[in-house]
This record gives structure tokens, sequence and C-alpha cells, in this order.
């Protein structure tokens, strides 16, 4: 096809849309690490809060911390889907 063939198409040769499906995987795979993560760090505290009762408060300010890390990632990742779904 020459350019002035190209250019009588249009819109019919363009490429699909894929941003809705970028944003959906964006926030799919940005929320699992963080999942993952707030999973394992309360199951961990959990357990040691279990085996050493006296030691919960020591544990729950550095697990509040990691929480709230895994958490912005998380934050991040929607913010990532946001502007791909806005293109």
């Amino acid at each position: 096809m020459e350019l002035a063939q190209l250019a009588q198409v249009g819109t019919a040769g363009a490429p699909p849309n894929l941003a809705p499906l970028a944003a959906g995987l964006a926030i799919g795979l940005g929320s699992l690490g963080p999942a993952l993560g707030v999973g394992m760090g309360v199951s961990k505290a959990m357990e040691a809060i279990g085996r050493n009762p006296e030691a919960s408060g020591t544990l729950f300010l550095p697990m509040i911390i990691g929480l709230a890390f895994a958490e912005a990632i998380a934050i991040y990742a929607l913010i990532i889907a946001f502007l791909l779904f806005g293109r």
C-alpha cells in the first residue's frame, strides 16, 4: 500500500486500544507483591507473639511500619493504573 491509500483507510487499520488491559495488569500484578508481603508479615508477627507474648509491644511498631511500606507500593501501582487508563 502506498501512503495515499493508507491515509484513506483512516482508523480501520488502527491497533486496538490496550490501555484498559495495561491498567488492569498494572494494578493486578502491582498489588500481588504487597498482598503477599502483608500476609507474610502479619503471619510472622502473630507467630512471634504466639511464641513470646511479652514481645508484642516491641513487634507492633515495626510490623505497622512494614505494612505501611507494603501498602505504599500498592498505592503506587494504583496510580500507574490510573495514568495508563487515562491515556
